[in-house]
Parts: structure tokens; C-alpha cells; sequence
């Protein structure tokens, strides 16, 4: 599978290493009669990313950047290369590569070849076909071509190919515009009076005549301080009108989208719809606006300000997928184009015929350039629902056509559209187009059923293979954007740290869920829910829940996982770690209960747990628990919760208090970390808040979820419900991933139980507790910069912005790592995880650390973040927030 619907089953993989191991690969799949696709990063939207003979993975190997020139403005690229590691090498000389898709950070320049990709800033720099100067290709069958302008290095036949129809190159495919990429799309580069450039016809091949080893490509001056004019009009069709109107400005972008894509507008001008149009300098920017006739506008010259402004559209694609009401919506049309002039009246009519079908979509995208992604609702499952895609994919190419468009404007046909190429060219042109393959390809063994020959594109659909049930279904959203393939570091991204450690595809949370969806179709893993191959993946997943929100789509690897080990270990002896942390609170209390803390700590210093890692030493136990020292601190009386009185403060505030809070004695601060349940009681009495205790033992089931014994969680948490009863008011929970497990998982595990809604939704963090508990509150000033772990669940479920701005509040200035710190609970704890949670802990947060200034304070709210900062750092001691600010009171 691709990011497309389609899904074909290839005989194997071959990465190779070099043009001679391509070369290699492509004799003897020749000799076989073996089919061949060529694949960079798996993004590609229409099918033709995927195949059925052998898979040749560009991105683990031949991923190099071999040159750079920047006095002649090129650079020489493997075709695995990421186009992010490219912009990121030229970007100190002042330079950068033209086409910018959205997800940069992941496509490989192969890809973009093979597509002709184009992206944001094609309007000013053009396509990817606009951007190449030369190319190495090797055919299959093994022989190489070195392809520049001229007909040196073409195969033969080519140049008499050209020279026989020219007329129908002059006239079938005339009436082009910028975005015309469908078909073999930039033919008609090969005429003589436009330099007969074998290279740039290449370019949108989609794989089906060769195998791109190398390439030259250009580069262009990026621009020293761009800035972005938003332009807000009365609704979409307004915007796309006003689109082609504003290019004699020459921007460098015009991007448009409506307002039933942008769920909230903030930081937006007022209207129904937006142009985000990018200029080379502010007083560019101020003459677009003088000659704009926008209902409002915006313009934006801080960085990061813009960034943020991007990012909507960048996650666009993903965003589109989810319905306003949680269905999903998916790709098949996602990049028609059509003159921009056209484009106010081509959006009207699309929408009429979208309401016509009975189907919704929200189009977005490059309006400059007449280009309009969406995603739509299909149902890809049913008998009529495919019957529907058919009838809407064939009105909706005549309707392309009508406007003198191009079925794909830069992701290429694939199978979702080449079936469709007849009605946008005519059948000399698409004779031309098999007659040009068939130059490159007689054996046809180059990426069959794509642009030539197509298949249908009502067969092969990934949906099919699936059974009808609640989790395939959630599998099934997975688009494949491929977020998660990014590499990317700083920031507070996430998403995904075993994939970053091992590079490989299967640990990456695309990988992952394409593995449960194959699963779950039992053709090429038959094991089902016993499969070692999908056990082996899941194995890595630290849990960190990164992919619940870093995903575009929201894919949550960690509940799959709990899922399948739930599954996969049902009626059988489960391992050791799994009884030894998956029951942690469980032992944890009895051994408090038999007051031998001491013996234990002192026996973990000793001898090694059985089923743990060997290379951890296990954090030691509290002497006094939490709740010992809460029921030991005062005089008894005050507000009670689940029976239980609370303590009366130390010093009695001036006003009595107005909220009582709940301080939920998680796991870790109960028996691990009391000294953040003391520091939290220090700070919210000092903040004029009463605190309450659950006088019988809790737990949010964390542990028990992430090893997956979820009917042991549902016990768990039935018993906490009716332990603390009725809440009457907010639930402050110290850990973040006790609090992420009470917010989501609870009400997920007992969606019947009322009482489970009712406490997810009091649960608060910290930092939210006191900014909505007690705003008037003035915290202590430290007056420090701070460096430390924001918890990957708190980012993935929680969100920090309270915390920042509590920081911000105290003096500590500066950011805390993103990532995730690798221990992630019991993950860092279980054999063979050692070396991939200390390669997590490297890739931010320890190097973070070691820049440190002097006197800098290391925070980190998680335990496991604290505990991996004290095994792993040298002399940093990590502490919670609340403790911060308690010895400052």
C-alpha cells in the first residue's frame, strides 16, 4: 500500500545499494518476467506506489546527496534522498529546491520525479520537471541511459517516436498549463523547437519506463525574509476567483482553502475562505495588498508566526480525511487541476456535483496554479458505494475536461485516474502514450497498470480485504501520508521515536498499522492475532502516543497495540514483564502494605528482577508513601472524597478556599515520587486552594493498558470508580500519563459507565489547575532558564499550553525537548529495548542537557523522564514542576 486506496501484493523487496545493484535487480526481474516498481517514500496518492512483482525500496540506501554546486546553482542526488535533507544542505548557501510538496518532509526526490511534483511554491519555481537538469536511468533489463537535453542517452526508437508524430505532439497536446501532469504529461518536451529534453519528459513517468539512479537537479535562490499576506473572502468560490488575478505580482505562493477545512480560524483574517499568498519581501507584500480586493487581510512577517500559518495547510491532506462528524473521507480525486482563470466556476460546479452524489469534501490547495486537492467520502466497502465512486470519477473527469483541465495536477494517475485519461486526451494521444512505453519498456515490465494499459480503477481497493469490524476499521484510516516517516528533530513533535532509532518502515506507525490491516486480511500473514511478524513490529512501540496526535489522521498505535497484545496472549502465560510492571501498582501496594519497602530496595540493588532489562537499575520505593504522609500531617477534618476526611492546611489561608481539588495519588507519586505529591499541596494551599485525597488506593490502569491486560484495566478501574465515587469537583493528576490514561482510556475501556465520562472529563493537569482554579494566583519567580522532557503523552493528549504559560508566569525561560525521553513506563524496563530507549533519549533530550547552561532547571513532570535524565545524564536531577515552585514559596 501506498497513501492511496489501492493495495497490491508484491513477491518481495530489493534494496539496493547502488545504480549497479539496480541494474542488477532489473536483469534478472527481466529474465523472470517479474514486474518492477520503483519506491521512494510511499506518499503517492493514486496507486502507483505499489506493486505486484518486486518492490524496489530507493529510501534505504541510495539516499544520498552527492554533490552540491552553488556557484552553477545544482546539486546531484541519489533518488532516495529526502527532500528536507536537500533543502536543509543548500539552505546556508542561500539556495533551496523550487518544488515544495507537503510532505517535504518525507517524499524522496525519486518520487517527486516520477510524479512531477510541484507543490506550494510550483507558481514562482515550477515543477519538478522545471527543476531537472539531467538524469541517470536504468531500463528494465538492466541498461543505462544518461538523459540531459538532446537525444544523446535516449533509448533507441525515441527520436523516430518524435519525429513521426509531431503534429499530434503540436496538437494533442496543446491547450497545457502549468499544472497539465497527467499521462505522460511533459511529451511534449521532446519537440524540436522546445530542445527535444529526454530528461523533463521523463519527469511524471510514475515509474513505468525506468528506474531514476541519479539525478541533476537546480536549484533557486530562496528569499531572505518571504512574508505571507492572508487574504480573507466572502467564501471559496470569491477566493478562487480572485486567485489568477493576483500572479502579475508575482508571488512565490497562493494557496487557498475554505472554512469547513480550517476548524478553527484563529489567527485569521475575517471571511469564509483564504488566500495564503507568499511574497519574496514586505514591500511586495504591501503592493499585493494595495491591489488586493479581499474582505480582509493579514499580513504576517514573524517566522513563527508564519510557520504556524503553514502548518494548517501542510496537514491539510490529513485534516481533509477526518469529516467534521469523525467519518472518513479518503483520496481517489485529490489533485485535479485546471486553468486558474477557470477555477471560481470549476469549484462551483464540483461542488454541485459532489451534493448531486451525495458526497462531501473539502477542497483546498494551490489556487494560483489552479490546482485543488480533496478528500471525499467514498464508501469504498459496499457494492453500490464503489459503483458510486465509479459514476462520480467518470462525471468528474468529463467535468475536469470541460474546463480544459488535467485529472492530476501533480500526484500523478496512478490507477485512481489513468483509466480516465481517454476523456481529457484524445486516442492519437493516448496511442502516443503506449508507443512511447513501449520505446522505454517492450517488455512492459516497468510498474504495469499504471498510465498504460491502466487497470481499473474499481479493482485492487485496500478496503476489500478487510473484515467488517470496529478495529479494522480503525486500521483502515491510516491514509499513508507518512508523518511518521519524518526524521525531522526539534519542536514538539513526537511522532515517531522508534522509527527515528531504527529507520525501519515496519516501526514506523504507518508500518505498524499496515501490518495490523494485512493481519486482519490474513492473506500474507496468516498467523491472526498469534502473527510474530506483527508481534515483532508492536514490539518497539515505546507507547508514547505520539501518532494519537502528530498523525494527521490521528492513527494510535498504542491502542492497537494494547489491542493485539490483549489478543495475542489470550489464555496463555503472558511474559514476565508483563505480571512484573504490567502489575506494578499491584505490587507496590502489597509491598507497602507489608512495610518492607527497605527489604525490596535493598534486594532490587542485588539481584537482578527475572524479565527485566539487565542494563536498568530499578528506581527505589519511597519510605514514606504519599498518602502515609498526607493521613500523618494534620489534624483530620474538611471536605471528604470517597469517604475519606482531608487534611486541614498547614497555615490557614486569610479566605477560606472556594474549590476543593483532588489530588489523584497516582502510582508513581504515591509509592515512587512522594516528594510531587508534597510539593503539589505546598503550591495549591499556597494558591488559596483546598486539597482532598482519596482515602482508598486508586489507579488510572495505565500499566495494565500498555501491557495489554485490558479485561484486568476494566476491573481496575471499576474498582477505582466506585472507590472515589462521586468527584465533586476538579481531579488533579501529577503524572501525565496517569492523566492521558484517565482522560482517554478510561471512558474508551467502560464507554457504558457514566462515572467514567463524568471523572475523564474532571481530570486537570498542574499547570491547568491552578490557571483555572486559582488565575489570580501569583506563582514565586525563579527567574531560571529551564531545559527537560515534556511527556509525550502530556503532548499527545494533555497539551502543555497551560504549562508554558505557567513557566513563563515563574521566569523559567526556554523550551522543553520535544520527543519522547525512550524509558515510556515499562518499554525501557523490558528486555531488548535498552539500546533503541537510549537512542530515543539521544536524539533531544540528553543533548538538550548537555548544551545546558549553568544553573539551568531540569524539569520533567513524568517519572519515567525524571528517572531516564538520573540514569542517563550526568549529574542533572530532574524535577516536577510542583516542586520547582514549592521551594520557591
Amino acid at each position: 500500500m501506498d497513501a492511496s486506496n489501492y493495495r497490491r501484493v508484491p513477491v518481495g523487496v530489493v534494496a539496493p545499494r547502488d545504480a549497479d545493484d539496480v541494474a542488477a535487480a532489473l536483469a534478472l526481474c527481466a529474465e523472470a518476467g517479474v514486474p518492477v516498481v520503483p519506491r521512494g517514500g510511499g506518499t503517492s496518492i493514486a496507486g502507483q506506489a505499489t506493486g505486484t512483482g518486486v518492490v524496489l525500496d530507493l529510501t534505504r540506501h541510495m539516499d544520498a546527496l552527492l554533490a552540491v554546486d552553488p556557484a552553477a546553482r545544482t546539486a546531484v542526488v541519489q533518488p532516495g534522498l529526502v527532500l528536507d535533507r536537500l533543502r536543509d544542505a543548500v539552505r546556508p548557501h542561500g539556495l533551496t529546491f523550487g518544488p515544495d510538496p507537503s510532505t517535504h518532509s518525507r517524499c524522496t526526490l525519486g518520487g517527486m520525479i516520477g510524479n512531477n511534483a510541484c507543490g506550494a511554491h510550483s507558481v514562482a519555481w515550477g515543477t519538478t520537471a522545471d527543476n531537472v537538469a539531467e538524469l541517470a536511468v536504468t531500463a528494465y533489463g538492466g541498461t543505462a541511459h544518461r538523459l540531459a537535453r538532446g537525444w544523446a542517452g535516449a533509448p533507441a526508437g525515441l527520436r523516430e517516436l518524435v519525429e513521426g508524430n509531431l503534429a499530434v505532439l503540436r496538437t494533442g497536446m496543446s491547450g497545457g498549463f502549468s499544472r497539465r501532469i497527467s499521462g505522460y504529461g511533459g511529451l511534449d518536451a521532446l519537440l524540436p523547437e522546445r530542445g527535444a529534453d529526454p530528461a523533463r519528459a521523463f519527469c511524471g513517468s510514475e515509474g513505468t519506463l525506468g528506474v531514476v539512479t541519479e539525478a541533476v537537479v537546480r536549484l533557486v535562490e530562496l528569499p531572505a525574509a518571504p512574508v505571507l499576506v492572508v487574504l480573507g473572502y466572502a467564501d471559496e468560490g470569491a477566493a478562487a476567483d480572485a486567485a489568477a488575478g493576483l500572479l502579475p505580482h508575482r508571488p512565490l505562493t497562493v494557496e487557498g482553502m475554505a472554512e469547513d477545512l480550517v476548524r478553527s480560524p484563529a489567527g485569521l483574517p475575517r471571511g469564509g475562505a483564504w488566500l495564503f499568498v507568499e511574497m519574496p519581501d514586505e514591500g511586495a507584500a504591501r503592493a499585493l495588498l494595495r491591489g488586493a480586493d479581499a474582505l480582509d487581510a493579514a499580513l504576517v512577517t514573524d517566522p513563527a508566526a508564519q510557520r504556524a500559518l503553514w502548518r494548517l495547510r501542510e496537514d491539510a491532506a490529513g485534516t481533509a480525511t477526518r469529516m467534521p462528524d469523525g467519518t472518513m473521507a479518503w483520496p481517489g480525486w485529490e489533485d485535479c487541476a485546471v486553468p486558474p482563470a477557470r477555477l471560481g466556476g470549476y469549484l462551483r460546479e464540483f461542488r454541485a456535483l459532489l451534493a448531486a452524489h451525495g458526497l462531501r469534501g473539502t477542497p483546498y490547495g494551490h489556487f494560483g496554479e489552479g490546482c485543488v486537492h480533496v478528500r471525499i467520502d467514498f464508501d469504498l466497502v459496499t457494492r453500490e458505494g464503489v459503483a458510486r465512486f465509479r459514476t462520480f470519477s467518470e462525471e468528474l473527469a468529463d467535468l475536469v475536461a470541460a474546463h480544459g483541465g488535467s485529472l492530476s495536477g501533480e500526484h500523478g494517475d496512478g490507477q485512481a485516474r489513468a483509466e480516465l485519461l481517454g476523456r481529457m486526451y484524445g486516442p492519437e494521444v493516448i496511442a502516443l502514450f503506449a508507443a512511447y512505453k513501449d520505446v522505454w519498456d517492450p517488455a512492459g515490465g516497468m510498474n504495469p497498470g499504471i498510465l498504460v494499459r491502466p487497470a481499473r480503477l474499481d479493482e485492487n481497493l485496500r478496503f476489500a480485504v478487510l473484515p467488517r469490524t470496529p478495529f479494522a476499521g480503525e486500521v483502515a484510516t491510516c491514509v499513508g501520508v507518512a508523518k511518521c516517516r519524518s526524521t525531522e528533530t526539534g519542536g514538539a513533535g513526537v511522532m515517531c521515536p522508534s522509527y527515528r532509532a531504527t529507520g525501519e518502515e515496519r516501526h514506523s506507525t504507518r508500518g505498524r498499522a499496515r501490518l495490523l490491516h494485512e493481519m486482519l486480511a490474513g492473506e500474507t500473514i496468516t498467523g491472526g492475532w498469534r502473527s510474530p511478524e506483527v508481534a515483532e513490529a508492536l514490539d518497539l512501540c515505546l507507547g508514547c502516543k505520539g501518532c494519537r496526535s502528530d498523525c494527521p489522521v490521528g492513527v494510535d498505535v498504542a491502542a492497537y497495540k494494547a489491542e493485539f497484545l490483549h489478543r495475542h496472549w489470550a489464555g496463555r502465560l503472558r511474559p514476565v514483564s508483563h505480571y512484573v510492571l504490567g502489575g506494578l501498582p499491584g505490587w507496590l501496594r502489597l509491598i507497602t502494605a507489608l512495610r518492607a519497602t527497605r527489604a525490596v530496595n535493598a534486594a532490587a540493588r542485588r539481584i537482578p528482577l527475572p524479565g527485566l532489562a539487565r542494563e536498568r537499575a530499578l528506581p527505589p520505593l519511597a519510605p514514606v508513601p504519599f498518602t502515609r504522609w498526607w493521613r500523618g500531617r494534620g489534624r483530620a477534618g474538611g471536605p471528604a472524597v470517597g469517604g475519606a476526611p482531608t487534611v486541614a492546611p498547614a497555615v490557614t489561608p486569610a479566605v477560606a478556599p472556594a474549590v476543593t481539588v483532588t489530588l489523584w495519588p497516582d502510582t508513581f507519586s504515591e509509592y515512587l515520587a512522594p516528594e510531587a505529591g508534597r510539593a503539589a499541596v505546598r503550591v495549591l494551599e499556597a494558591a488559596g486552594l483546598a486539597v482532598a485525597v482519596p482515602a482508598r488506593p486508586v489507579c488510572c490502569g495505565l500499566t495494565y493498558v500498555s501491557t495489554g491486560r485490558l479485561d484486568r484495566a476494566r476491573t481496575v478501574l471499576r474498582r477505582t470508580l466506585d472507590a472515589v465515587g462521586e468527584v465533586p469537583g476538579p481531579v488533579l493528576v501529577l503524572e501525565p500519563s496517569c492523566a492521558a490514561a484517565l482522560r482517554t482510556d478510561l471512558p474508551a475501556l467502560l464507554p457504558d459507565d457514566p462515572r467514567a465520562h463524568r471523572l475523564a472529563a474532571a481530570v486537570h493537569t498542574f499547570a491547568e489547575t491552578l490557571e483555572e482554579y486559582a488565575p489570580h494566583w501569583t506563582p514565586p519567580r525563579l527567574d531560571r532558564p529551564v531545559a527537560g522532557q515534556t511527556h509525550c503523552h502530556q503532548h499527545a493528549v494533555l497539551g502543555d499550553a497551560a504549562d508554558r504559560r505557567l513557566r513563563e508566569r515563574a521566569g523559567l525561560s526556554g523550551d522543553l525537548s520535544g520527543g519522547c525521553c525512550g524509558l515510556a513506563g515499562n518499554f525501557g524496563f523490558e528486555p531488548g529495548h535498552h539500546a533503541v530507549s537510549v537512542a530515543c533519549a539521544e536524539e533531544q533530550l540528553l543533548p538538550s542537557l548537555r548544551a545546558a547552561a549553568p544553573g539551568t532547571a531540569v524539569l520533567a513532570d513524568g517519572f519515567s523522564c525524571r528517572t531516564q535524565i538520573a540514569q542517563l545524564s550526568e549529574g542533572h536531577r530532574a524535577r516536577h514542576l510542583a516542586e520547582l515552585l514549592a521551594e520557591a514559596l
